[in-house]
Order: structure tokens, then C-alpha cells, then sequence
């Protein structure tokens, strides 16, 4: 075990052995190195000012990411390198990055600036890459600018990210590997006393075991809502536990039945297999918030969560996942909507965790979709979410599988809108009525800032038809009319 947590940072090897259990790579930048390029704006990782780059090894090739310095733990980059704007610079010589947004006029207050330059030093760094307008803003999604307007940082960034990196990271990219295979090691980290500490095993049965002594610890994957608390609801997390350490727990292994996902694995490494299993599904993931965001958030985390507006867990648990769980006292697995028992309540016995996730693939004669509803449509929690697997033979409906988010307390099943669509007709909207009519029973949406109760199962009734229309082809003439009889039902009604 070692009480220090190690880093790279301006290509010198950092060690840190006074690190809080909620101390973030903010305002260790900001506040003991006094480096204050990194900017703190919405501190809730949305706002992109204070954006870093994390470089790690991933599968032997060096790689920098995005993130949230506000909302990242600061024991969380240990092992891998830091990289912020002052660091860019070389002999009063800008970097590309730099010198393309003075060129191209992309900065007038400068607030922002610094996280735009940062987004993009990672774009610059990024292999394979397409050139397209489409690539730099999915890329600087995350960065909001009040002032400049997008289309001189864009400029920018189309002259400067897509070419070969020519710069000091790139010129020294194999001694930082070597580094970084020397920071790797397979120690368990436990910094501060049993009162307060930042942890962060090596093995699930160090995890086990430290979490079973603790179990009103805090487990953390990616920060990306834990750090919320801190930042937005100043909760006391007094004992931390990091989980971005433990070898295997990152895994996704994909096979003819399905995608198995571990509790650490981040949306950007899911993303493909993912999609794999729908296009829909990888849609959904590019939504959730920002490169910044998928950078450090995981699959397992937003369930581990519970949250009711959660994007994941509808479309996983209508796609029939299955959730692993595990403690000092052995491991369990559980159908996915099983998790999730009240707000703010999962199923989990003293000292357990997830562990891992099982997504099955679809069958020849299933079908799916999903669909995020929210205010924007980037960067945004769901109004509703909803999500159909329809298995389906000769055009009649064997079975669904329906779940939405937003509409209950947890993410839960309409178990009456999938009885009254069995045996309903692809071909005739006129069978589908009974499902969207069950909805109204399965759930009773709440009004919040969000949305009206109104809207929400309004918004999920027509999701329900969107699905039967989209996998049937039906003309949208047809849908009109089965609204309309819908809506004079509900009058009579």
C-alpha cells in the first residue's frame, strides 16, 4: 500500500501525499500551483472552462482526454499525466492550437478560452479523426463561449487539429509512455485515517474488503455526478473511494450473445459496442453531456446511481440486462430493473457494489428503439426517456419490452402497455391503442422544473406510437388518425 498519489505534469514525475477525499484537480491548479488559466465557471461540468487534458496508455498507445478539472477528483489522475493550458506553450513559441485561435480571432474576453484551447489540443491529438465542421463541434460540445461565436473557434480548428501532431507532447510522446509504465503499479492507495481518507484499490477483493470495514463510504468511477454533490449540494464525503484502478473492472468483451461491460468502463470506450447492438443506442450515447463528460463517465456509475432521470438504464433494462453485483461475501447477478427499488434506493446488501453490466444483443425478430427527450439536444438530463424491444413474428407482436425514465420515482417497465400489445398488428394502428391507453395506468409523472406531468406522458404516449410507426413504416396519415381517436377517448373518458 502507498499513502501518495503520482502524476505527470510539465513531463516531471509529481508526487502528492496530502490529497482530501474531495479535493479536485480545480483547485489544486488554481490554488496550490497557482496556475489559474484553468477557469471555473458553472463548477458542475458543463460549462467547459475548466477543461484539462488526462493522458493515459490505453492498450499501449498514449491518449489524452478531455475533462472537467471541477469536477475531478484529484487522487483520480494518479498514474496518468496532467496536461493544462499553461503547460502548452513552449520558449514564448504558442502551440498550433494557440496560434490558429489568435489567427482565426476565436478569443474576446478569454474566459472561456483556455477550455476551448484544451478541447481542442485533444482533437490535435487525436487519431483518425475525420476533418469535418461535424468533428469539432461534437468535439466542443461541451464548451460554451458567450461572446466570440463558434464559427471563428471552429475556423480554427479545422486549420490546426487535423494535421500530424507536431509539438512538445508529440516529440516526447515515448518518454512519457516510459513514465507512465513506471507510475503503473498494482498497490492499493489509502491516504488519510479511518475517519477521512481517499482510497483507491488495486483488486476487487481489496475493494471488497475495504468497502465491507467502510460501507458508508463514498464509491466513485468518473465523478461526473459525484462531483456534483460536492460542488452543488456541498455534501461531507468524508472517506472516498475511487474504483479507476482495479485491473479488469474497465473491461468490455463483446460475444455473439451480447456486450459485457465493467462498473469503471466509460461511455467513449462503450460507445462502439453499443452501437453495435443498435444505431440508436449509439445515438443515445453521443448524447450524453460532453466528450468532457463521456471521458470519465461509466455505464455503471449512472446505474449504481439510481437516478430516475437516468439516460442508461431505460434502454438497458428494455434491451433485458442484467446487472452483477459483488462483496466481501460473494457475488449475485439480478435482472437490471430489479436494481432499482425507490428513489433513491437500489438493491444492494451491505458492502456491495456493481460490478458489471450484460446487454444481450438483439434476435433476428426483435426490434428496438430508444428516444431522449430533453431541452437541449446536447448537454442535457432527460425530460422522458423512453425505450421499445419489440419481438416480432409475421407482423404481430409476440412481445415488448418497454421502459422509460422521468416517468416514476426509478426507471421502470410499463408492464401494462406490454400485455395489451401482444398479438397487436404492425400493419394496423388500430391495435396499438390499448398500449398507448395502459400508459395511463402504468405511470403518474410528477411536474418539476423539467417538464409538466402533462407533457410527460403526453410526450410518452406518442414515443410508443414513434417506435410502432418507425419499425412498421406506417404513414404518418395513419398516426394522425389513431391519435385523434385516442385523444377523443380520453375525453369521453
Amino acid at each position: 500500500m502507498r499513502d501518495t498519489i503520482r502524476f505527470l505534469k510539465g513531463g516531471e514525475i509529481i508526487e502528492l501525499e496530502n490529497v482530501g477525499p474531495t479535493e479536485t484537480v480545480l483547485d489544486y491548479l488554481r490554488l496550490r500551483r497557482h496556475e489559474t488559466g484553468t477557469k471555473e465557471g458553472c463548477g458542475e461540468g458543463d460549462c467547459g472552462a475548466c477543461t484539462v487534458a488526462v493522458g493515459r496508455l490505453v492498450e499501449g498507445r498514449l491518449t489524452y482526454r478531455p475533462v472537467n478539472s471541477c469536477i475531478q477528483l484529484l487522487g483520480m489522475i494518479d498514474g496518468a499525466e496532467l496536461v493544462s493550458v499553461e503547460d502548452l506553450a513552449q520558449d514564448d513559441r504558442l502551440h498550433p492550437v494557440q496560434a490558429a485561435m489568435v489567427e482565426f480571432h476565436g478569443s474576446q474576453c478569454g474566459f472561456c478560452t483556455p477550455g476551448f484551447i484544451m478541447s481542442l489540443f485533444t482533437l490535435y491529438h487525436a487519431e483518425d479523426a475525420p476533418r469535418s465542421r461535424k468533428t469539432v463541434t461534437d468535439w466542443l460540445a461541451g464548451n460554451l463561449c458567450r461572446c466570440t461565436g463558434y464559427r471563428s473557434i471552429i475556423d480554427a480548428a479545422l486549420d490546426a487539429c487535423f494535421d500530424a501532431a507536431d509539438d512538445v507532447f508529440s516529440w516526447r510522446a515515448n518518454e512519457t509512455r516510459e513514465k507512465l509504465k513506471v507510475l503503473a503499479d498494482s498497490r492499493d492507495i489509502f491516504i488519510g485515517d479511518s475517519e477521512a481518507f481517499f482510497s483507491s484499490p488495486a483488486t476487487l477483493d481489496g475493494l471488497a474488503a475495504l468497502y465491507g470495514q467502510h460501507p458508508d463510504a463514498t464509491l466513485v468511477a468518473g465523478a461526473t455526478d459525484v462531483g456534483l454533490w460536492i460542488t452543488k449540494q456541498l455534501r461531507e464525503l468524508p472517506k472516498m473511494i475511487w474504483l479507476g484502478r482495479i485491473e479488469g473492472l474497465d473491461r468490455v468483451e463483446s460475444s455473439p450473445s451480447g456486450v459485457l461491460i465493467g462498473a469503471t468502463a466509460t461511455y467513449q470506450a462503450t460507445e462502439e459496442a453499443m452501437t453495435e447492438i443498435s444505431p440508436d443506442l449509439g445515438e443515445l450515447w453521443r448524447r450524453i453531456g460532453s466528450k468532457q463528460v463521456r471521458a470519465l463517465g461509466t455505464v455503471g456509475g449512472n446505474i449504481a446511481n439510481g437516478s430516475p432521470i437516468g439516460d442508461t438504464p431505460p434502454a438497458l433494462i428494455a434491451l433485458g440486462a442484467t446487472l452483477e453485483l459483488q462483496s466481501a461475501e460473494g457475488s449475485r447477478a439480478l435482472p437490471l430493473e430489479e436494481f432499482f427499488i425507490d428513489y433513491g434506493k437500489q438493491n444492494r446488501l451491505h458492502g456491495e457494489f456493481v460490478t458489471g453490466l450484460f446487454v444481450p444483443r438483439l434476435s433476428a425478430n426483435q426490434a428496438f428503439r430508444c428516444y431522449k427527450i430533453s431541452k437541449r439536444f446536447d448537454q442535457d438530463i432527460s425530460a422522458v426517456m423512453g425505450a421499445f424491444r419489440y419481438t416480432i413474428e409475421d407482423g404481430v407482436i409476440l412481445s415488448a419490452r418497454i421502459a422509460y425514465g422521468g416517468m416514476a420515482p426509478t426507471p421502470k417497465r410499463a408492464g401494462g402497455a406490454e400485455a395489451a400489445l401482444k398479438g397487436a398488428l404492425l400493419d394496423d394502428p388500430s391495435t396499438w391503442g390499448e398500449g398507448m391507453q395502459a400508459l395511463l395506468s402504468d405511470f403518474a409523472p410528477i411536474t418539476d422544473m423539467r417538464a409538466g406531468a402533462e407533457y410527460r406522458m403526453e410526450t410518452a404516449r406518442a414515443l410508443l406510437a414513434k417506435s410502432l410507426m418507425e419499425i412498421s413504416g406506417t404513414a404518418p396519415e395513419e398516426l394522425r388518425v389513431l391519435a385523434k381517436r385516442e385523444a377523443d377517448h380520453d375525453r369521453a373518458a
